[in-house]
């Protein structure tokens, strides 16, 4: 009894943060999502009627297109960062020399911890309309300000920072699969290829979905690659919240569009949970 007394003194300092941090301010956020807004006013007033309007809008063709922009590219930038992430990782877990190990490990969390805005910036510096890849681009006839070029390098800009996230992942799902069972494979004849697609890779396969999510939801969150390197013609959801909130001070309008990014996504992420994790274990 005593010790489930204690138990219940240390949970307090942690629900209350989660009550005050998070749940909250997203029951404020939904509440706000319901209220009628006028335009000329900050906010909705505090005696707004409750209203499904903010909700119905969310119908109208363009902002399915930018639903349909920020998960299509989160989804392409988190299968790419996979293809990626995977071999760097397999390289690093079975790295033998251990200080090279840890340095490549050292190396991956300080890319992690590089500024957003450096590397977005970087990367204009590199693929921008005063690049240093723009004679290439003209030998190429490659227009930036094409929609397709300014995709590409939006989503480079988030290959930048869940491509390292995607490695560390990884490094510990590969450093828990025996290698001696890819071996084994190889002395049956099997080539190497093959070996690690058909004993590896499946055995890694709750850390590659793990992988993936996380890539996936930094991607659809993103704000600043989308808005820097989108030059106004690639924007997310995050974009467009950001502008209900801040630039015309529609707080009901951008509630709602949170709200609907919320459901989106995590209905989006159980449904590949589920469908991958059902196919993983009736294979």
């Amino acid at each position: 009894m005593k010790a489930t007394r204690t138990t219940l003194l240390l949970l307090v300092p942690a629900t209350a943060a989660f009550v005050l941090l998070l749940a909250f301010p997203l029951f404020n956020i939904v509440n706000e999502s319901f209220k009628l807004f006028v335009p000329g006013r900050v906010g909705s007033a505090e005696d707004a009627p409750y209203t499904l309007q903010n909700y119905s809008e969310l119908l109208l063709p363009a902002y399915f297109n930018y639903y349909f922009t920020t998960f299509r590219l989160g989804f392409l930038a988190s299968v790419i960062a996979l293809a990626i992430g995977f071999p760097m990782a397999y390289v690093v877990a079975r790295m033998r020399w251990e200080l090279g190990r840890k340095l490549s490990i050292g190396f991956l969390i300080a890319l992690m911890f590089l500024s957003v805005l450096v590397r977005v910036y970087s990367l204009e510096l590199t693929f921008g309309s005063v690049g240093v890849l723009r004679p290439v681009l003209r030998f190429l006839d490659i227009s930036q300000n094409d929609r397709t070029y300014t995709e590409w390098v939006v989503i480079a800009g988030l290959l930048h920072y869940i491509i390292p996230m995607s490695a560390l992942t990884l490094v510990g799902t590969i450093q828990n699969v025996n290698p001696r069972l890819a071996e084994a494979a190889m002395s049956l004849g099997a080539a190497r290829w093959k070996a690690h697609l058909t004993v590896t890779v499946p055995l890694s396969i709750r850390g590659i979905l793990s992988a993936f999510l996380i890539s996936y939801t930094l991607c659809i969150s993103a704000f600043v690659v989308p808005m820097v390197l989108g030059k106004g013609r690639v924007l997310f959801v995050s974009n467009l919240i950001y502008n209900r909130f801040s630039e015309i001070a529609n707080y009901p309008g951008g509630s709602s569009l949170s709200v609907m990014l919320l459901v989106v996504s995590l209905l989006i992420v159980y449904l590949i949970s589920r469908i991958s994790i059902r196919r993983w274990e009736g294979g």
